[in-house]
């Protein structure tokens, strides 16, 4: 996904001077056409290539982590010693080279073959796993799932594994639904996270367009809904939210949407092919994706929402002004301090009596955790599954992960659930190498991100409340980072265009040091 790498920098085949890379930093040329990053780290050369596997980001406008680069887009990192993905969301390796310093020169050798396994390389962690009594199934084929599926294998386990979705595709990329996607700006083959292939050629039984009807955790097996039955020696619970639907005249016209699947995002496009006026309802990240998206497929977008800034209860009010600004620069309508009080066939009627012309109305007011399942097998439930810091259930052997989750958060002793596609494929990992025996505890910084138009906002941490927000530069200028702090602990950190300080707060908050999360952005 993205467009195709320009080569800069040094020839690589030629070398480059040693002492231009210095310890603990990293340079970017090229190898036979490819571009190839070179970093030092700790005295020792590695040489990877320079472009994120997710959407194709600069690795050399990113950071080193010890043996790791992150990406400056959206934070996945790689293993420097092996190229492999080692956080979410990019999937794949990335490929290795051998790299040698000699007569004063830095000198890429060649490409290193692949080991034979998923992913590419072979973990820095791999090790002996403790296989878990088969089958493996885990319930739910989105982010959390697909990403616990392609770690079992990863991992080398090789039992039956059968993963069960309710949508009819194979696992997509879901925050592409609201962004690009349906912008009309990415094409349709960008949608699926794997081919049909790859689930049959690493020995993944998909099985889709099924619902379960029941855990049976005394027999061990998911009751599906066509009658069948699947055992399980471990489980994985990953069944998501849903959208929460508006309880009013006319919500159920065949023009109201939500969105949540692929099958949701492609009947808001076929219905925006003849719409020339839309109502967004909700000014949630959804819903003000949405609106970009219908933006740029030139229909007229209204938005209505009850409170009086967009976002401002994660991002707060000074990128809750920015927001609203950029959206009407963009010539969204808000209608802020209302909320809908009946659908018709081409209106929406809002509290205060005005009337809105609609022939397509999207809503985007929030998500519940799908955890009735769970709470009907007795699981304890609060939203969200109760899991602990392994991500495993109160039933041995069954887990938890995604948006259905709800953990223990180590940096605040907060019990939290996090809505993010990265947070959903860090967890699935984690959970399933827990599910071989390794006792992971999953500790990692949250991240998201949200498009709208062309700004990109990057939010690391989680503040569910702050005492003081301090900022460097101006949302404004499109330029700045802002730190939530409850306490002089630094929460969470939003930033748009400081990707490099983005991802260094993100490495300050793993690593609990708050003096650098002051020094990044100072109290005011």
């Amino acid at each position: 996904m993205g467009g195709e790498t320009k080569l800069t920098g040094p020839d690589l085949k030629e070398g480059v001077a040693a002492a231009e890379l210095a310890d603990d930093a990293m340079l970017v040329g090229h190898w036979d056409g490819e571009a190839v990053l070179v970093a030092r780290s700790s005295g020792k050369l590695f040489a990877v290539g320079a472009t994120c596997t997710h959407y194709s980001g600069p690795l050399g406008e990113g950071i080193l982590v010890g043996d790791s680069v992150h990406c400056p887009w959206h934070h996945a990192c790689f293993n420097l010693r092996t190229g492999e993905a080692e956080g979410p969301p990019a999937l794949n390796a990335l490929p290795c080279y051998e790299v040698t310093e000699q007569g004063g020169k830095l000198v890429v050798l060649g490409k290193r073959a692949a080991a034979e396994r998923l992913g590419g390389n072979m973990p820095s962690h791999a090790r002996a796993s403790e296989a878990p009594r088969e089958p493996v199934v885990i319930l739910g084929a989105g982010a959390a799932g697909g990403a616990a599926a392609e770690m079992l294998r990863r991992e080398g386990y090789g039992g039956k594994l059968i993963m069960i979705g309710r949508e009819p595709t194979v696992p997509v990329d879901r925050p592409n639904l609201s962004k690009d996607y349906l912008a009309g700006t990415a094409p349709e083959e960008w949608m699926p996270l794997r081919s049909e292939d790859f689930y049959q050629e690493h020995g993944i039984e998909l099985r889709r367009s099924v619902s379960a009807r029941r855990i049976d955790l005394e027999r061990r097996e998911l009751v599906l809904e066509n009658g069948e039955k699947a055992a399980f020696g471990a489980l994985l619970i990953a069944t998501g939210a849903d959208p929460i639907r508006l309880d009013l005249p006319g919500a159920g016209l065949e023009h109201v949407h939500t969105l949540r699947t692929l099958s949701d995002s492609r009947a808001i496009i076929a219905r925006a092919g003849s719409a020339k006026r839309a109502v967004v309802i909700g000014a949630s990240f959804i819903g003000l994706e949405v609106a970009a998206s219908l933006r740029t497929r030139d229909l007229e977008v209204h938005v209505v929402a009850p409170e009086a800034r967009p976002l401002e209860r994660v991002m707060g009010p000074v990128l809750g002004d920015f927001i609203r600004a950029l959206h009407e620069e963009h010539g969204v309508h808000f209608h802020l301090g209302e909320t809908a009080t009946e659908i018709g066939p081409d209106t929406v009627t809002l509290k205060s009596g005005a009337v809105l012309p609609a022939q397509l109305v999207v809503v985007g007011i929030g998500v519940r955790p799908s955890v009735a399942l769970a709470e009907a097998a007795g699981l304890p439930v609060e939203n969200g599954i109760l899991v602990d810091e392994y991500l495993e259930t109160s039933a041995r052997g069954v887990f938890a992960a995604g948006d259905v989750a709800r953990f223990p958060d180590a940096r605040t002793g907060q019990k939290l659930r996090i809505e993010h596609w990265a947070v959903a494929e860090r967890q699935g990992q984690i959970a399933a190498r827990n599910m071989l025996g390794q006792r992971v505890p999953y500790n990692t910084v949250p991240f998201f991100w949200s498009q709208h138009y062309d700004i990109s906002i990057n939010y690391v941490g989680h503040a569910q409340s702050w005492d003081r927000i301090d900022a460097v530069g101006n949302p404004m200028d499109r330029d700045c980072a802002l730190a939530f702090r409850k306490a002089g602990k630094t929460l969470a950190v939003a930033s748009i265009f400081r990707d490099e300080l983005s991802l260094r707060a993100e490495a300050a908050m793993q690593a609990d040091d708050e003096e650098k999360l002051h020094r990044l952005i100072p109290a005011q």
